[in-house]
């Protein structure tokens, strides 16, 4: 046990206090995450909209949010990512509370794009700021503990979501209002804006480009990371429709295998990426954590149905992720500099969201041409091409640019 306690000790030691209190917002603000899991349903029960006028709904959030990213990216490097986020947490939230008052089919989809546009326009300053605020050699832990916090807001929000909506959809949308709106202020308090200096443009440029929109391998790693989140996407979105069409889990036990997902990253991402970090390239750990994600999908076709087996793939695609995701951060930041942080990481945060637009329409084409099967091997054969486009990135870097393999390359 103190073996154990110590692991822990030094996973989360060396940390900025100012990441552990961007940290706490992150919790607050996922945890208020309560609206988007049920907007279908809000809009179809409640709002008696047609399963096809629902879908616009939703597809113009998705829309907002890769726009919001583009722009939250771009404008986190000119006025800075501290009034950003403080920015868009509070109009994000007020949009929450305002679009609970719309009724018409119209207002709806307007009111998703602008709240979509505001809630993702903070993904890529909060993102600068973890980055800012984290010392070089500590970069991906910080990245764990942000999607730690991350995680246990968005589990926490999707079940007290359930219980709400069950009395009163309306106060979804005052509560994820009002958490948003009270991050803003947590953040105004646990971070003063006085403690905050805003980077002037340097003529220290970034490793590779003075701009992330010419860096010709980001973008390449930008493509490959959308693919890859396609793939990863449909552990939220088809998995449970099959587990619960074809392998016949209750919905109960559907529930405790995406909560296993959340308490596994809980309680082991930090302590593997400690032991993890430096020892081999960051690339390196993408391209293993993107072929375990995309075997946990092949076993789907490979397994007996059962308990069991549902749980092996969460525990193989939760590994995935946990390899993964974390580094894919790490690399973003070995490449910008500190005048351009805000572009890389609005194109990373936009990668998730066109991913999250993509994946429900593909994966539902891909089912009605072959079903279940021909999805989960296809996201194993797309897993597959995604580590060798890694792979080829891997050695193309290190082969033409040797200063630079020393940040990204350990």
């Amino acid at each position: 046990m103190p073996n154990l306690l110590q692991l822990y000790k030094n996973a989360y030691s060396g940390l900025a206090r100012n990441n552990w209190y961007l940290s706490i917002v992150m919790f607050i603000n996922r945890s208020g995450t309560m609206v988007v899991p049920y907007m279908t349903l809000y809009c179809i029960n409640q709002l008696h909209f047609s399963v096809e006028q629902a879908g616009y709904v939703l597809a113009l959030f998705g829309v907002g949010a890769i726009l919001g990213s583009y722009i939250g990216g771009w404008l986190s490097d000119r006025i800075g990512f501290y009034d950003m986020q403080a920015v868009t947490l509070l109009l994000g939230g007020s949009m929450f509370i305002v679009l609970g008052y719309q009724h018409t089919f119209i207002s709806m989809c307007i009111g998703s794009f602008v709240l979509s546009f505001f809630n993702e326009a903070f993904r890529p300053a909060n993102s600068t700021a973890i980055a800012y605020y984290s010392a070089p050699q500590n970069k991906t832990r910080s990245y764990s503990l942000h999607r730690l916090a991350t995680n246990l807001g968005w589990a926490f929000g999707a079940a007290i979501g359930g219980f709400i909506a069950s009395v009163n959809y309306k106060l979804l949308f005052w509560v994820d209002g009002c958490t948003n709106i009270f991050a803003a202020f947590m953040l105004l308090r646990l971070i003063p804006r006085s403690t905050y200096i805003k980077p002037v443009k340097s003529v220290i440029k970034s490793i590779t480009s003075t701009s992330a929109y010419r860096d010709k391998p980001y973008l390449a790693f930008i493509v490959l990371v959308t693919l890859f989140n396609v793939c990863f996407y449909q552990f939220f979105i088809m998995e449970p429709v099959f587990l619960e069409t074809q392998w016949k889990f209750s919905l109960r036990f559907i529930g405790f295998l995406l909560a296993l997902n959340g308490i596994v990253i809980a309680l082991v991402e930090l302590i593997m990426i400690n032991y993890l970090e430096g020892r081999k390239p960051i690339l390196i750990y993408i391209i293993y954590g993107v072929l375990i994600t995309g075997s946990g999908f092949a076993l789907l076709n490979l397994l007996p149905p059962g308990p069991a087996a549902g749980i092996l793939i969460v525990l193989i695609v939760t590994l995935g992720e946990m390899m993964s995701m974390p580094f894919m951060n790490s690399f973003w930041t070995t490449r910008a500099g500190e005048h351009n942080r805000g572009q890389y990481a609005g194109l990373y945060a936009m990668s998730w969201s066109a991913a999250q637009v993509l994946a429900p329409a593909l994966s539902g084409q891909v089912i009605a041409l072959g079903g279940f099967s021909l999805l989960w091997y296809s996201l194993f054969a797309l897993s597959v091409m995604v580590a060798a486009g890694l792979w080829l990135m891997h050695n193309k870097l290190s082969d033409k640019h040797p200063e630079v393999a020393k940040q990204i390359l350990p």
